[in-house]
């Protein structure tokens, strides 16, 4: 008698519970570990600028326990990973994998730094290992659906996280396959990321939301080793992760070169602290700026598409933000700082910036033109055309903005951009520290203890 198939979820979970260092290729390695440092760099900056994250901060610090809280403090794993999750997101600027899309280590990280301060042993090796495994799952759960996630309703980024972050942090705690299947089963249970949250222009959620996956990978992970179960398929069931959020499985697409490809080392790093869909207007302003002077300009027209919909419209309220958050999911006032200032960074989105005259009237001039060919893969994508007075036109295409795995960022690029962030966070490190600590994540031995990785931050 032959054994039934291996669940959807069981395939997963083998994979996940049989990585080892050996296997995952030397570009993917370094790919993770630069990756680590993007995700430490912009929590710490987070920590001393993130206002909407205080309450968490607040809420961790009320209860006691083992793990380290970025901002200042220790709590319990699970609240530690609310707390630094709710930093990951906050100022926009981490990484994320324009094809999905989603943010695959913005839940990932906070959850598995939670559970380091756990596990006194545990290593760096054993942290690349679990990220490299949990981001490339949450990658391939965002290319694998039979529809797309926004389509039923959903908000995709954190949803396809809280999968990843759960098997990666099951891998870190020890976990076995099927430890691992229920901790994504029991992730499943503790959270839900309804599209709202993009809709509501006012909303703060869109700044903290990983909190709340990082939290629910920790809590089932914790409830898995107490020997809690939730489903023998959560993936693939009847009424599983996939058929409820997704209509189902494009299995193929989901299993194809598992164990061999990770998706999780094509991510984009940001040059700039502002929604991806940004990135190619930014760039193409910051190249065509010296050709244009503000008041000679006319009208400017941005390409755009699906993803940059919510970029762009309303007219009126993005050219005009009133929140930094509004002003960072803002295609015109992004083009106004890039053309008005020469630059875009973490000091632009104040209300001194937002209420600059020279900054919105640009901004007042831009328009889209739709590209109906566009779909969620183009979000790093973009043209822009700037009509001059005297009648010359100045046009740039991107096809692949800055920080895209495939116009990469350098190392350097990176270290300077943690020890900008570094300079900003609640207890702030020095720049020769920043850099020390920055080039010591790329290139030291995978030996080094999770636990003194911590400290250091700290």
């Amino acid at each position: 008698m032959t054994s039934p198939d291996p669940s959807l979820s069981r395939i997963i979970a083998d994979h996940v519970a049989g990585l080892t260092l050996a296997a995952l290729p030397a570009p993917v390695l370094h790919a993770t570990r630069r990756a680590l440092l993007d995700a430490l760099g912009v929590m710490l900056a987070a920590s001393g600028q993130a206002a909407e994250a205080a309450p968490y901060h607040a809420l961790a610090r009320a209860q006691t326990g083992p793990a380290r809280l970025l901002a200042g403090g220790q709590s319990t794993p699970a609240l530690a990973a609310l707390a630094n999750g709710a930093l990951a997101h906050a100022l926009d600027y981490g990484d994320v994998f324009d094809a999905g899309p989603a943010h695959p280590h913005a839940a990932l990280v906070p959850a598995l730094l939670a559970l380091a301060d756990t596990q006194p042993e545990a290593t760096l090796d054993d942290i690349l290992m679990a990220m490299a495994a949990g981001s490339d799952l949450s990658c391939r759960l965002s290319l694998s659906g039979q529809r797309s996630y926004e389509e039923g309703g959903w908000y995709p980024p954190p949803l396809v996280g809280l999968i990843g972050a759960a098997a990666a942090s099951a891998r870190l705690a020890g976990l076995d396959a099927e430890g691992i299947v229920q901790a994504m089963g029991l992730a499943m249970l503790s959270a839900s990321f309804p599209a709202e949250i993009k809709y509501d222009p006012a909303s703060p959620v869109r700044a903290v939301r990983e909190g709340f996956a990082a939290q629910a990978a920790v809590t089932a992970t914790t409830l898995a080793q107490e020997g809690a179960r939730a489903f023998a398929d959560p993936l693939g069931g009847k009424g599983g992760f996939l058929a409820v959020y997704a209509r189902g499985a494009k299995r193929a697409v989901l299993l194809d070169q598992l164990g061999q490809r990770f998706w999780g080392a094509d991510v984009s790093f940001k040059p700039w602290p502002a929604c991806r869909g940004t990135h190619a207007a930014i760039e193409a302003a910051l190249l065509l700026r010296d050709r244009c002077p503000a008041d000679s300009i006319a009208s400017i027209e941005v390409e755009t598409g699906l993803i940059q919909e919510m970029l762009i419209s309303p007219p009126d309220a993005k050219a005009c933000p009133d929140s930094a958050i509004a002003a960072k999911f803002s295609i015109p006032f992004c083009i106004g700082l890039a053309l008005a200032e020469g630059a875009v960074g973490l000091d632009s989105f104040g209300a001194d910036k937002r209420a600059d005259p020279a900054i919105l009237s640009i901004a007042a001039l831009v328009s889209a033109r739709r590209n109906p060919a566009w779909g969620h893969a183009e979000a790093s994508s973009g043209s822009l055309t700037i009509h001059l007075k005297n009648g010359t036109r100045l046009h740039h295409d991107v096809p692949r903005a800055r920080g895209h795995a495939g116009n990469p960022l350098s190392n350097a690029d990176l270290i300077a951009k943690f020890t900008d962030c570094a300079a900003r966070a609640a207890t702030a490190l020095d720049a020769a520290r920043a850099q020390a600590l920055a080039e010591s994540i790329l290139g030291a031995d995978g030996r080094m203890r999770l636990a003194d990785l911590l400290s250091a931050l700290a």
